[in-house]
């Protein structure tokens, strides 16, 4: 897994809380909480907030190979907009944030049977070159999961993201980056990625659930229907991206009904996340065990 690590700063009527988060390190512990092993490769200061990130990964059995953080640390300060939704702001480290690939984060890659990239710095062409010489051949799961705040050049996110994910085994794409990075046509957009060569699209649609298109089949799900209320959507998306990239660890389906199985787990998944705060994932199972006073993972 290659992104952002940070700690979301999540202010409201009840005061401030800190949260480890980032898209790419939730999709990683995401993935390990699935039964997949997984590295993290991403910007990790020697800092108070470093030791939290480090020891939550820890905790989950996630392995992070970390770069070099002049800044410090990544923050995110939360609030909640008029409308409900969550509303970024960036401190330094997070708008400058910058992976290095040292001999064991490339050895690692090339060990990995899947790469996965989250809210990666797109629109700085020196860090899309290092990654593309970093991940070679790698069998590739792309989210641009672009952030305003975060977001220095659209045009070049643009041609960043597109030059990765050309070929890549799944990019998964969502109504806010169509409406972010193009003309908010997720329609089109899953059209283009897939003339690009990306070999499979998942695009996501809010409560209007996701399809999944791929050389052999389109396939759709609706949001799962799952007891109790939805606590916080902020996790979904990650949710949603780990839980596919399980389903393809080892290796690619072949038929359409293998597609659209892991596409419905991925929407069980993702509204079991939905229904706890923050972005940690959970499964229709882990909440059935905490309805017991088991929590399980």
């Amino acid at each position: 897994m290659i992104g952002d690590a940070l700690i979301d700063e999540i202010r409201g009527d009840g005061g401030v809380r800190e949260l480890v988060g980032g898209a790419a390190l939730n999709v990683a512990v995401g993935l390990r909480r699935l039964g997949v092993p997984t590295t993290l490769i991403a910007m990790v200061g020697d800092d108070e907030a470093g030791a939290h990130i480090r020891e939550y990964l820890d905790d989950h059995g996630v392995t992070l190979i970390s770069s070099t953080a002049p800044n410090g640390s990544s923050r995110a300060i939360v609030e909640r907009g008029a409308d409900g939704e969550p509303v970024y702001v960036f401190n330094e480290a997070a708008q400058r944030r910058s992976i290095r690939y040292s001999e064991e984060a490339v050895r690692a890659i090339s060990d990995a049977g899947l790469v996965a990239v989250s809210c990666f710095p797109f629109d700085v062409p020196a860090e899309v070159d290092a990654l593309v010489d970093a991940v070679g051949d790698a069998r590739l799961a792309i989210d641009p999961n672009p952030r305003a705040g975060m977001l220095s050049d659209r045009e070049e996110f643009v041609r960043g993201f597109e030059r990765v994910a050309a070929g890549a085994s799944i990019v998964k794409v969502g109504a806010d980056d169509a409406g972010l990075l193009y003309d908010g046509d997720l329609d089109a957009l899953r059209a283009r990625l897939r003339a690009l060569g990306v070999r499979a699209v998942l695009a996501t649609a809010g409560a209007d659930g996701a399809t999944l298109e791929t050389d052999g089949a389109v396939v759709t799900a609706p949001i799962s229907s799952l007891p109790g209320p939805v606590v916080d959507t902020v996790g979904a998306g990650d949710a949603t991206l780990a839980a596919v990239a399980a389903g393809l660890a080892d290796g690619t389906p072949v038929d359409a009904e293998r597609w659209r199985r892991i596409l419905v787990r991925a929407m069980d998944v993702a509204a079991a996340t939905c229904r706890a705060e923050g972005g940690l994932l959970r499964t229709p199972e882990s909440l059935a065990d905490a309805d017991r006073g088991v929590f399980g993972s």
